[in-house]
């Protein structure tokens, strides 16, 4: 049901009170599981993670999760990105003393836990191994900067969920009654609760961090003073339609970015004779359009549900060459029309283009396209894989020089207090969204040009490194 959040590797762990069982690979969970890993996987706790890599390489050694064996004996999964990773990797290896098998920034942040944990235990104070845990967390989040929510499975302890002081990254938690008592769950977005019977219970509070012992107890502590700041381009893509993330509705929110995006498209006085959604996020928001506008809605791409989605795949020539895969052109709905492409978002322009390509070839007359979010000029250093400005089809561009390069014949992006109003409309509560992609202002206030530059550098040097993919 998360898949949608990572296609590059896929672990699981579990516990039966006696050992740790796990099983990770690079692929798709349909590929790294089958039916004899998961009978091995036994036992009454566990968690899983989809991979998407933001920080580190396309590795089999980085899939998470990660484990050290002391204190207690932690397997760590995480969602989101560190941007103090290098200062923290430096600490760990110079002053912790602790070894660091990859790259990966969840790596550093299990071993930062660990030796928290390590400190408190070497605590001789009578008090008990939960205290002991949100204590560690609490000195944990003194430590991090940058974007986090975490599962950490304790030997002898239980399952650990926590949330970085902004919640940036979602985080929600689930609850299922059975004979034997309550049961619970923890996950990105609520969609993976219902096929197994849990009902979501709430969002986990940023800077809150939740422990569920081995005989169900729940225990909660507010670690750090949290504000909700939650980033907004998970409702513009990363989320599935049928999620709620901090009480709003992804589904919902869209339909909004519809109803914006039509005022600003009437007001161009176009002849479109159709509108066609870029599959398959775009849908509700083209629904909407094409309900204000009265234009019909029409699918005019077909995608082959066996292609990945490229925004988050590794490498610019490996998107490049899956777009064609991904996509095909209905000839019938171009032929002689004027179009109206709308689309999620446009981040490096390389999909767009080949999609506009591909339907003047189809015999389109005029293509004009509609982007649900606001141009993509800043780097998501949170844990959106758009590390660098020079990607970023729309960096130091005007809509005009965008829409040259795109090959469209008009572009229309969502404005950025379209977007707010979108999502706010579902949680008046929340104050300050993370939307620093559009606007460049970093919630965590930590990021300065110098750390942009250095991202740049080490994307490139990324990028010259040869690619290895999985069998599948």
């Amino acid at each position: 049901m998360l898949q949608h959040r990572g296609q590059d590797a896929a672990g699981i762990v579990t516990g039966n009170g006696l050992f740790f069982r796990e099983k990770k690979d690079n692929g798709l969970v349909k590929d790294v599981f089958h039916q004899d890993d998961m009978i091995a996987l036994d036992g009454f706790i566990g968690m899983g993670h989809v991979r998407y890599p933001t920080s580190g390489t396309l590795n089999a050694s980085e899939a998470q999760p990660f484990f050290v064996n002391a204190p207690y004996g932690i397997y760590l999964i995480h969602n989101g990105n560190l941007t103090n990773a290098d200062l923290l990797r430096e600490k760990v290896m110079k002053k912790y003393r602790r070894h660091l098998r990859t790259k990966s920034d969840s790596e550093v942040l299990l071993n930062v836990f660990a030796d928290k944990i390590h400190q408190q235990l070497k605590d001789e104070s009578d008090i008990n191994d939960i205290d002991r845990i949100f204590e560690a967390v609490k000195m944990t989040m003194k430590d991090l900067e940058g974007a986090y929510s975490v599962l950490c499975l304790i030997d002898e302890v239980g399952l650990l969920a926590f949330r970085d002081p902004h919640g940036i990254r979602p985080l929600c938690m689930g609850k299922r009654s059975t004979s034997r008592g309550n049961e619970w769950a923890f996950a990105s977005e609520n969609v993976a609760f219902s096929p197994i019977q849990f009902e979501k219970v709430r969002d986990v509070i940023p800077g809150e961090a939740i422990i569920v012992t081995h005989d169900g107890t729940v225990h909660q502590r507010q670690c750090a003073k949290g504000q909700l700041n939650p980033c907004i381009f998970e409702y513009v893509y990363l989320a599935r339609p049928d999620s709620i993330l901090d009480g709003i509705s992804v589904y919902k929110t869209q339909l909004r970015l519809g109803q914006t995006l039509a005022k600003q498209i009437k007001k161009a006085n176009l002849k479109i004779d159709s509108i066609v959604p870029v599959p398959d996020s775009s849908r509700p928001v083209a629904l909407e359009i094409s309900k204000e506008l009265g234009i019909k809605y029409r699918e005019g791409l077909v995608k082959n549900r066996y292609v990945g989605r490229t925004f988050i795949m590794p490498g610019q020539e490996i998107r490049e060459k899956s777009v064609r895969r991904k996509l095909n052109i209905i000839g019938l709905e171009f032929r002689n029309r004027n179009v109206l492409l709308v689309d999620d978002s446009i981040v490096r322009g390389t999909t767009m283009r080949q999609i506009i390509e591909m339907c003047r070839q189809a015999g389109a007359k005029k293509i004009y396209v509609a982007s649900a979010a606001p141009p993509v000029i800043f780097p998501n250093v949170y844990g959106v894989d758009m590390p660098t400005r020079r990607e970023l089809v729309a960096n130091q561009l005007d809509t005009e020089e965008v829409q040259k390069i795109l090959g469209a014949d008009a572009l229309f992006y969502q404005k950025l207090e379209d977007l707010i109003w979108a999502a706010r409309e579902g949680n008046p509560e929340i104050e300050t969204f993370e939307d620093s992609c559009f606007s460049g202002n970093y919630v965590t206030k930590d990021i300065t040009e110098k750390y942009l530059a250095d991202l740049e550098i080490r994307q490139e040097r990324i990028d010259e490194e040869p690619i290895s993919l999985p069998n599948i």
